[in-house]
């Protein structure tokens, strides 16, 4: 699948000013080599700046509109986000071998993600022109298996 780029930023520009991030420079590139990843975004917090990347040569997100918001969220909660983050590394230390770092961390990442989708999806079923929820990294699992048991 492949994502249409003015849908991307059309997207991009709806949402940006939904979310209130009005004062933001936000643009968007597009990864066509192989990344694990469906979206990401990278932020320059002092800028004000943001690069919204999206996986363009095997996204797992169906959505491309859920994927947006999903990511945009991100930047809007990137204070939070960073604030806990220097609050893990300053009880427990940068050491990513430490099991009482790695710990704290991972229990932070299973609260930021799916709290951060359920706001996507939320903002999507109320906002959001296809309402649609993704199902790609779990239906590729389902996929894998049904040719699995095929064998």
């Amino acid at each position: 699948m492949k994502f249409d780029e003015k849908l991307i930023e059309d997207y991009l520009r709806k949402w940006q000013e939904i979310l209130r991030l009005r004062d933001w420079d936000i643009k968007y590139e597009m990864i066509n080599e192989e990344w694990r990843k469906t979206g990401d975004i990278k932020i320059d917090m002092d800028d004000k700046k943001a690069i919204l990347m999206i996986n363009n040569n095997n996204p797992k997100q169906t959505n491309l509109e859920g994927l947006v918001i999903h990511e945009l969220l991100h930047l809007k909660l990137w204070g939070m986000d960073q604030m806990i983050e220097q609050l893990i590394n300053s009880v427990f230390g940068q050491d990513e071998n430490d099991p009482k770092y790695t710990f704290a961390y991972n229990q932070f990442m299973k609260i930021l993600e799916p709290t951060v989708e359920d706001l996507s999806k939320s903002f999507l079923t109320l906002s959001g022109e296809n309402k649609e929820i993704s199902f790609g990294r779990i239906q590729e699992l389902v996929d894998k298996e049904i040719r699995k048991n095929a064998k």
